[in-house]
């Protein structure tokens, strides 16, 4: 694979991105009063090509998809993003990721051989959009059905005003939405409210997808008693991955899906909605809650 450059091992995807996914832009500030120039951020949407090798796929890797996407933290990104699909469990299912510096908007995963796994039929690779969750799947039917089967552990609570206090720590670490207000976040916080790792993205999907990946690759997963807050709203497609990596509370800012509703209560997991400092609107599992017992 010669246009493939720069190598990076397992152990090393968990290392914080480089700064970047933003641009500067000249804006004209219109008002009814006035009008001026100025600069401005924006946040950066661009393609990613998921490169995928592995035996049963032939001998060079092929494409699994693309997405619109903030450049910056791609493997973890499409680690998160097989994590997803079940096509991988555990990170020495990942023999290298690869990121081409010729092609800087293709990340190769190679499997390792003994990697068992179904082979997609061609309608399964996608071309999805930065709000594209399963927009590539061809039996969704059967996709809500495993995610349904999936049971979230009973243990351990966490305080009502812990999970309310968390939207603010968030806030302060979302770097890229303060230079631009234009990117998603999901946060990683344990049941004490400590933040462990958040990920940022133009796309609510691949915010969560990197957060998942870059937990995987440091052998993290599952996150029982762990707590992901989502900084927009939260649909099946989101809590089908919380559940794929073993959350117990998915936390969200703005508002839930029915479906993300119904599968958050047959599977067990807490979903709360509309998460503010001082209230929270919770849909499901509420015993996790200390102070929403009743």
């Amino acid at each position: 694979m010669t246009s493939m450059e720069t190598v990076v091992a397992p152990d090393q995807v968990d290392a914080p991105p480089a700064p970047s996914g933003t641009m500067n832009v000249r804006v004209l500030k219109a008002g009814l009063e006035s009008r001026s120039e100025k600069d401005d951020r924006v946040a950066v949407e661009g393609p990613l090509e998921y490169m995928l090798q592995h035996p049963l796929l032939g001998l060079e890797p092929i494409s699994f998809g693309t997405t619109m996407r903030t450049p910056g933290d791609d493997e973890n990104l499409a680690v998160g993003l097989l994590y997803g699909e079940g096509i991988i469990s555990r990170p020495g299912d990942v023999d290298a990721i690869e990121s081409s510096t010729r092609r800087p908007n293709v990340v190769n995963v190679r499997l390792r051989p003994e990697v068992q796994f179904e082979l997609q039929p061609p309608t399964r690779r996608f071309s999805a959009g930065s709000s594209c969750g399963v927009c590539g799947t061809t039996g969704l039917d059967g996709a809500i059905a495993r995610a349904a089967a999936t049971r979230i552990a009973e243990g351990g609570a966490v305080e009502l005003a812990t999970l309310l206090s968390l939207p603010d720590v968030m806030r302060r670490q979302q770097s890229k939405f303060g230079d631009t207000g234009g990117v998603h976040a999901a946060a990683l916080f344990d049941f004490a409210g400590n933040l462990h790792s958040i990920a940022e993205d133009v796309g609510r999907h691949n915010a969560l997808d990197k957060l998942v990946g870059r937990n995987l690759m440091a052998g993290r997963l599952p996150l029982e008693q762990h707590i992901v807050l989502l900084s927009g709203r939260a649909s099946y497609e989101l809590v089908q991955k919380a559940l794929r990596a073993g959350v117990a509370v998915l936390a969200a800012i703005g508002a839930p899906s029915s479906l993300a509703v119904n599968l958050a209560r047959a599977s067990g997991l807490t979903l709360a909605g509309f998460v503010r400092s001082t209230q929270c609107n919770v849909y499901s599992n509420p015993q996790r809650l200390a102070a929403a017992r009743h």
